[in-house]
């Protein structure tokens, strides 16, 4: 029997106490991603390893754990479970970039020519005198390179914005040499590829060590002392996520820190020139879908009004105490009238060809490019909106200076871009639609009319560098004696030369044995300007006073500049040149 007071318990269905489910794992691209960033390192480490082993034991034990954190990194890029552990393998990442890119400039900080030029400005700027305008040749000792000038000479002066020099001058305690320039841009290219790392969504972080610090490319120039290293880092916060800017008609903080950033980058280097209007293209069209066109007109004038007063504040001192000097200083690059030298279009002219008559077509099909493409992205702004950190960069390859450099020093802006401004963000971006074009764009055959629409803004560019390439040289070079000092040195050249156009020129001659342009040759004997149609001896005396031969079966090219009109003379003379008669 059972009492009253017992209590039946009748068994119900067992429950599982509640377990919170295990974080899911990171994503395989992530994994990859980091483990791509970590090799990265890899490259071109051995090389600063073996130089600081000999003079910087200290250095080479520092670089020593960074292959141990490489290596621990890479293990634990594939074993660990949660994506927040990935994401502290990527802070380790990170450090060790910027310990080897530490490592490596203070094995290599005496920079190239344009460190030394930027600390020599901020030299002359510390004590007051002016940094524009200014030759300095004794800068250019044994093993600093020169840049050329079709005129005969080369540029010796300062031909930047001024934000690197005045960053440079609380550094000149360093040394001297190109080190306090060096300090600059390498100390700027480690914050910006922080300022990346912290702005990217958490995977793609190691996307930003890769880009700025892996392969060993952009740490180069930051130690060869770039300026536009300094423009890069003031640029990345301008470029992540620069399609937000002017949300709902207001700049708000974000929006004025990365106008101020866009100004002082067009203080610190030209190369913020030519993505500033694809920049305001941009915004104005992606607020004008979202705002319409008059407040949008008005965020882009509160943007570039930001912009211009962060660049003038820059500039300002120099505006007032040298005006004339720092306007044509701070425009050198594109009217100092360099020698062709790259590896975009001109190497038509330079490699495949003798010369050409019409260099100055590369100069305007370059022009023209950039202002095709500008066009193309205003009218297609949805299609090419987030390529706008790319497009600007690709005017460049039919210029006359159209070096790797361009591009390579802004990849960064490339990820930036890809990562935080995708195509959905221009979805709604307005896109201008003329009256006549109208249909045409929008209708049933949009697809046709814009092929033809994207033909006719780039053609002109094309036809342009067409013309410069098909060009001849309008000088026709003989090699008639060389005088030899050596069997493997030459003393003289003796040339005869025929000015085959309509026009006088005023040739000036080098001798050069693979890309790039070695110094001229100083004319002993011929006339200054040739006469159209006529024919001249020349005695050239190498600068050096002695022309080093280089091995057998190196092309050895001569080489004729003249400044008005631009033109390009080559022939080759490997066989006059080593025979020593004709």
């Amino acid at each position: 029997m059972y009492s009253a007071e017992t209590t039946l318990v009748v068994p119900g269905p067992r429950t599982q106490s509640a377990v919170p489910a295990p974080p899911a794992p990171p994503a395989q691209w992530h994994r990859v991603l980091t483990l791509l960033a970590d090799i990265g390192l890899l490259i071109g480490t051995r090389a600063v390893w073996t130089s600081a082993a000999g003079h910087r034991p200290a250095v080479a034990g520092v670089i020593s754990l960074c292959y141990a954190s490489i290596l621990v990194c890479g293990v634990l890029a594939l074993v660990v479970r949660r994506a927040r552990s990935l994401a502290r393998v990527d802070s380790c990442v990170l450090v060790t970039g910027v310990t080897l890119t530490l490592c490596a400039w203070i094995m290599l900080h005496n920079g190239s020519d344009e460190a030394l030029l930027t600390t020599q400005a901020a030299r002359e700027l510390a004590v007051g005198h002016p940094m524009y305008g200014q030759p300095w040749p004794w800068l250019f000792g044994h093993g600093v390179a020169l840049t050329p000038t079709v005129t005969g000479g080369y540029d010796l002066t300062y031909g930047y914005p001024p934000l690197a020099p005045l960053l440079a001058v609380p550094l000149l305690w360093l040394g001297h040499g190109g080190t306090p320039a060096t300090a600059v841009s390498t100390g700027a290219l480690i914050a910006g590829t922080v300022a990346l790392w912290r702005m990217l969504p958490t995977p793609w972080r190691s996307a930003a060590t890769l880009v700025c610090l892996g392969f060993g490319m952009l740490p180069s120039y930051g130690r060869l002392g770039y300026p536009a290293i300094v423009a890069l880092a003031l640029l990345v916060p301008v470029v992540v996520r620069w399609t937000r800017t002017g949300e709902g008609g207001r700049l708000g903080a974000a929006g004025l820190a990365r106008a101020a950033c866009l100004g002082l980058a067009c203080a610190a280097q030209q190369l913020p020139w030519f993505l500033a209007p694809f920049l305001l293209a941009g915004i104005y069209a992606v607020r004008r879908g979202e705002l319409g066109g008059r407040a949008a007109a008005l965020v882009v004038a509160r943007f570039a009004g930001v912009a211009a007063g962060g660049w003038l504040l820059v500039n300002a001192y120099f505006v007032v105490s040298e005006p004339g000097r720092w306007l044509t200083g701070i425009a050198l690059p594109l009217t100092q009238g360099a020698v062709l030298h790259g590896q975009g279009v001109i190497g038509i002219s330079l490699y495949l060809t003798d010369g050409s008559d019409r260099i100055d077509w590369y100069s305007r099909a370059s022009l023209l490019l950039l202002a095709g493409l500008l066009a193309l992205f205003v009218l297609f702004v949805r299609r090419l909106g987030p390529a706008a950190a790319v497009l600007p960069w690709c005017a460049f390859y039919l210029a006359t200076r159209s070096q790797d450099g361009y591009y390579l020093l802004m990849t960064p802006l490339w990820l930036a871009a890809a990562v935080t401004a995708p195509a959905p963000a221009f979805a709604g971006a307005w896109q201008p639609r003329p009256r006549p074009l109208a249909g045409l764009l929008s209708g049933p055959r949009r697809r046709p009319a814009r092929i033809a629409a994207t033909v006719l803004l780039v053609a002109p560019a094309l036809a342009a560098a067409g013309v410069a390439a098909a060009g001849t040289p309008p000088l026709r070079m003989r090699v008639t004696a060389a005088r030899h000092t050596t069997a493997t040195t030459v003393s003289r050249l003796a040339l005869k030369v025929t000015n085959t156009g309509d026009t006088a020129l005023s040739p000036h001659f080098t001798l050069t044995t693979g890309q790039g342009m070695d110094p001229y040759w100083r004319v002993v004997r011929g006339p200054r300007a040739l006469p159209a149609h006529s024919t001249a001896r020349y005695e050239l005396r190498p600068p050096a006073g002695r022309f080093t031969l280089p091995r057998p079966g190196v092309r050895i090219r001569l080489r004729a500049f003249t400044a008005s009109p631009q033109t390009l003379s080559s022939t080759d003379v490997q066989d006059a040149v080593r025979g020593g008669a004709d």
